[in-house]
């Protein structure tokens, strides 16, 4: 298959990440990279062996030497930068959320579908095999009833705000808070298995930012109902469940699945494990970085000549964005970007 060469914009941890579980993928070739600082681009080149780095996202896009980009910038500037590379021909792996509001995702899918090139949210947990080990788990629980996730985190960087020190993880101008950080991880599962709710009752707690803090969400279906819990500012340790009329499926962390248990009403219960290194349960083979499968979904999408994927597809993402609205609207959270002139 052909090898990709890739552009990464943004040198935070996560693009760290991606880079170390690029490396599991032999058609990965990381060939420039973007930071607003010269000494940061520079300092990010050396230390991972790029070839190539911008100080300007114009000519990065404009260049042949990146066929496709990982996007990595704050989640204000996804749109904008998206859809720059996309009018210059580059493929778009787009870290989650895909754009700050549904407006945004729609002109992104235009821009994907009229300049034939790859769209996809970085959507790290729906692509690895614990997310396809629950699709499998699904048809034996009979009809299902209830979908529950929870993830709570507490913010390395909610110590500074209740100091008085605003860090971007709670700032609205860069379209940040709980829903669009942390709930998203809930949200996109529930819309890939089941699709778009009926309707959304949303409560949440607004910090004094602007921005929310943790939020409950009760979601109503034709034949079942959703609920779940999202925050920044408290821990949990709740699993995920998804209910049905013969059994249950629980999920360790919906976030990044490793562990999926099926336990039926009959009394059978079966456990796959993710966890590499764990020798007690059913540890599948060939283990990968956990990034690794978005990356190779990526590539695979892109040699193929797909614009979008089937799990982490257009529908998916924009369906996920527009219930992230309503939650924002219904909680009061509210982005600059939401109101800027063409919203982009």
């Amino acid at each position: 298959m052909k090898k990709i060469k890739f552009g990464i914009v943004g040198t935070s941890g996560i693009s760290e990440k991606i880079i170390a579980a690029a490396k599991q993928d032999t058609r990965f070739i990381l060939s420039a990279v973007y930071s607003r600082n010269l000494e940061r681009a520079k300092n990010f080149a050396i230390k991972h062996n790029i070839p190539h780095f911008f100080t300007s996202l114009e000519e990065m896009a404009k260049s042949n030497v990146i066929d496709a980009v990982y996007i990595a910038s704050p989640n204000s500037l996804h749109a904008r930068q998206a859809i720059l590379f996309m009018e210059n021909g580059k493929h778009v792996l787009c870290e989650k959320p895909m754009a700050s509001n549904a407006k945004e995702v729609r002109k992104m899918i235009e821009s994907s579908q009229k300049n034939r090139v790859t769209l996809m949210e970085a959507m790290m947990p729906t692509l690895k095999p614990g997310f396809k080990t629950i699709k499998d788990f699904i048809t034996e629980i009979g009809k299902i009833r209830h979908y529950f996730a929870c993830y709570c985190q507490y913010s390395s960087r909610y110590d500074d705000l209740k100091a008085g020190i605003v860090q971007n993880a709670f700032k609205p101008e860069l379209s940040n808070g709980a829903v669009i950080d942390i709930g998203i991880y809930t949200i996109y599962p529930m819309v890939v298995l089941f699709g778009k709710p009926q309707n959304i009752n949303a409560a949440g707690l607004l910090l004094e930012t602007g921005v929310d803090g943790q939020g409950t969400v009760n979601f109503e279906y034709n034949d079942m109902t959703a609920t779940i819990m999202y925050s920044k500012i408290v821990d949990s340790s709740l699993f995920s469940e998804i209910q049905g009329e013969d059994g249950s499926i629980i999920i360790d962390k919906i976030n990044n699945i490793s562990s999926v248990t099926l336990k039926l009403r009959n009394g059978n219960i079966k456990i796959m494990n993710f966890r590499q290194g764990d020798k007690n349960l059913n540890l599948i083979n060939n283990f990968k970085n956990d990034y690794y499968y978005e990356i190779a979904e990526f590539i695979d999408l892109v040699n193929s000549g797909k614009i979008e994927s089937e799990v982490n597809s257009h529908h998916n993402s924009l369906v996920t964005i527009e219930i992230i609205d309503e939650i924002r609207k219904q909680i009061g959270v509210f982005y600059p970007v939401d109101s800027s002139v063409g919203n982009s």
